[in-house]
This record gives C-alpha cells, structure tokens and sequence, in this order.
C-alpha cells in the first residue's frame, strides 16, 4: 500500500505531495526531510518494479496533459496547476493503492474541466 506519494526535483525541494493516511503537518515535514535525504544519498536503488512503472506511467501521464508545454517549462506548469496534478494522481491512486493505470481514463475529468473553463 502506498502511505504517500512525493515528487521532489533535483534540489531537494518538494513540488508535490500527497497523503494517503492522516499525518500531521509538522510530521510531515520531519518525514519528508528523511525521505528526500535518503532518495539523495543513495548508492544503490532498491525499489521494487510497480513502483517504477507508476512513476513512468505517471510522467508519461503528466507529459501528455502538458503536452503543449515546452520541457524547460514543466516543472513551472507542474507548480502553477497543482490542482490539475492532484487530479492526476488521485485519478490513479485511491486510498494509497493504484486503481487507474490507462492514460484516456487518468485524463478524462481534466478534459472535461477544460471544456467548461473554456466555454
């Protein structure tokens, strides 16, 4: 079962995150120290393959939905629609197990939502 899930760029710093079970903020942030400085300074990675294909199901996911940004502005669009990107994972996880992997499914509500911003 997945307890949370964290994406954190180069530097270290947290660009989202999403809990699966209660934790509180100022947990949170101790949690989060420890995972980005073990992810960090590992020598070895050691995670299992689902996870893997999660992650890449995930960006391929994100890159598809942003499509229409150049790469050097990712991580941007990712930090300005963090409501879309919430979406995104939430449509793929569910109380921290994967329920959705097919990309037309994950992206279905954002589309919608599109539409009716843009009318």
């Amino acid at each position: 079962m997945i307890k949370f899930f964290l994406m954190v760029n180069k530097q270290g710093q947290t660009r989202l995150s999403r809990y699966y079970e209660h934790v509180e903020i100022n947990k949170r942030t101790m949690l989060e120290a420890e995972v980005i400085k073990n992810c960090l300074s590992r020598s070895k990675d050691q995670n299992e393959m689902a996870v893997y294909e999660l992650i890449h199901n995930f960006v391929e996911v994100l890159d598809k939905y942003f499509s229409r940004v150049s790469e050097l502005d990712v991580s941007f669009s990712i930090m300005f629609n963090l409501d879309r990107v919430h979406i995104i994972l939430d449509e793929m996880v569910l109380n921290g197990c994967i329920v959705e992997t097919n990309r037309n499914r994950i992206l279905a509500p954002l589309f919608v939502l599109d539409k009716v911003a843009e009318s």
